[in-house]
């Protein structure tokens, strides 16, 4: 809980002590949460106070300088909030011109840079001496915890915080900085803390709707002190390519982010220990690089055109989507990809052997006279698996990009990006959980914003997330059982730009602005969240 420091009222009363030593009491009051208290005597003492008045006046022995004394601390409201906290009786600890940031290794430089920038405190590099006020950062050598687990001790005028990796450090800096945001003091006393989940999102579609570079970084500030840990960047879409390239230039929409904009979107996310997770979606969702390629469109058997799909069964097809795969990985370095997947309209069809003959011979080519378009399609992703792999990425495919009673079965390596339950041959999450399938959760229910709510959908609140959702919550309203929890590795909230002219992009910042603080909340701690809704959504305008 943040504490302000007040005006100290003070009352004294003396007390003799021995032979005649007289020690003052003091009553202090006005510090909100800890950072006063009160010190008083029994009454017993208080009798003594006066039987002795004779012998104080007699003697010339002063009297020492009053102390203070603080009740127990309480636990710093954060979002979001810290797993746990050890009280302690003592001032705390708030920014003050002149204090330093340390760094005990040369690994949390950018850490201690950051943080004391954030507080304007002076950044005093690797040191060992103390001094009054010092942050201090460390690394520990605690072998088998959580890498983005951390504790922060507020003790004695200074804070150290250490953790297993400089995520975990920085992390502890980002409740501090919570914590004494708008003039409050850190809480005496020890944070113990660490995410419930490893995987913590946001994913913004920037195809539909080009959003700045400015306004892109300014969500990674936010996300970071959200700790979040993803930003997931889906650029490629029937609407628009938004990224430069220099594999395929043709494909790139005029509106269109420059690789020198991204490399710096992507440092300042590594800054903040956020991963950009790419997404490149196919073999559905390509109608802009389609638009530059008309020869790869998938055709019917009537010829007509169906809209956002590559023609699977063209050899060109494969080629230029791998190049662009190949090209991109070069540019976001994070061990995360996405691979897409999803809504391939030649399975939307009542019969795709017989509205896409193409399709069907190259199955029945590839695998025999059972072969079908699903399939093909299981091949078609396990392709261009096979190439993100060669770049060391661990990858995720929307859960419709998977298939039932299929002779050919996706990688055993893709992850399962659980978004909805409406396609065709949907199946329940447990599905995928009981084979073993390691799960993110983007439930559309709570999960998805998408502008001008077209369809069915409806823009997410904050609230219904913090009362209703977990992470176990994958589809609809209804939770998994708890022993596919440890599959579930977290989500992320999502805005969708359907009708990208609905809103403003500041329209969009303040839209998601309690949906992702809520969010985080459940993907970082598991528990029934102690403040109401009211007090939570009161604690973020206070912290920011």
């Amino acid at each position: 809980m943040r504490q302000r420091r007040g005006l100290i009222a003070v009352a004294a009363a003396t007390v003799v002590v021995g032979g005649g030593v007289g020690l003052g009491l003091w009553a202090a009051s006005g510090d909100e949460g800890g950072s006063g208290g009160t010190a008083v005597g029994s009454a017993d003492e208080t009798s003594a106070a006066s039987r002795g008045a004779a012998s104080r006046s007699a003697s010339p022995t002063p009297s020492p300088s009053p102390t203070r004394s603080y009740p127990l601390s309480q636990t710093p409201r954060t979002i979001p909030a810290v797993r746990s906290h050890t009280p302690a009786r003592g001032p705390g600890w708030r920014p003050t011109k002149g204090y330093r940031v340390v760094v005990d290794d040369a690994d949390l430089v950018d850490e201690g840079r950051l943080i004391a920038g954030e507080l304007g405190l002076t950044y005093g590099g690797e040191a060992s001496d103390v001094r009054a006020g010092d942050v201090r950062l460390a690394l520990n050598d605690d072998e088998g915890a959580n890498p983005e687990s951390y504790a922060m001790t507020v003790r004695g005028g200074r804070v150290n915080i250490s953790g297993p990796s400089d995520a975990g450090v920085f992390y502890g800096t980002r409740t501090l900085k919570q914590e004494v945001h708008g003039g409050g003091t850190a809480p005496e006393g020890v944070v113990h803390d660490q995410p419930a989940k490893p995987r913590r999102g946001f994913m913004l579609d920037i195809a539909r709707k080009p959003f700045t570079a400015g306004w892109i970084e300014d969500r990674v500030r936010e996300l970071g002190d959200l700790k979040f840990n993803e930003l997931g960047l889906h650029f490629s879409d029937d609407q628009g390519f938004r990224i430069a390239s220099t594999s395929h230039p043709e494909v790139v929409s005029k509106d269109h982010l420059t690789k020198a904009q991204v490399k710096q979107i992507v440092d300042l996310a590594a800054s903040r220990h956020i991963t950009v997770v790419p997404e490149i979606d196919s073999p559905g969702h390509l109608g802009a690089v389609l638009a530059a390629h008309p020869d790869l469109q998938l055709r019917n058997v009537s010829g007509i055109a169906t809209r956002g799909a590559i023609d699977i069964s063209k050899d060109a097809s494969a080629a230029i989507v791998d190049e662009l795969l190949d090209e991109y990985a070069g540019l976001f370095p994070g061990d995360q990809w996405h691979l897409g997947g999803d809504e391939y309209q030649a399975l939307t069809v009542a019969n795709p052997q017989a509205s896409f003959p193409q399709l069907a011979a190259e199955a029945t080519k590839a695998y025999g006279s059972g072969g079908t378009v699903a399939d093909l399609t299981t091949g078609w992703l396990n392709d261009r698996a096979d190439t993100v792999r060669n770049h060391d990425r661990t990858m995720r495919v929307w859960n419709d990009g998977f298939f039932a009673n299929t002779s050919v079965r996706a990688a055993k390596d893709l992850q399962v990006a659980y978004w909805t339950g409406k396609e065709i041959g949907a199946r329940q999450p447990v599905a995928y959980l009981s084979a073993g399938r390691k799960v993110l959760n983007y439930n559309d229910e709570y999960l998805y914003y998408v502008l001008g709510e077209p369809q069915t959908f409806v823009y997410p609140t904050g609230r219904r997330i913090y009362e209703q959702w977990t992470p176990r919550v994958l589809r609809g309203t209804t939770a998994v059982p708890a022993k596919y929890d440890g599959q579930i590795l977290g989500g992320s909230f999502a805005v969708w730009c359907d009708l990208a002219n609905s809103q403003t992009q500041a329209q969009v910042a303040a839209g998601i602005r309690m949906p992702l603080r809520a969010t985080v909340q459940k993907l970082w701690d598991p528990g029934t969240p102690a403040l109401t809704w009211t007090q939570f959504k009161s604690l973020a305008d206070k912290v920011g």
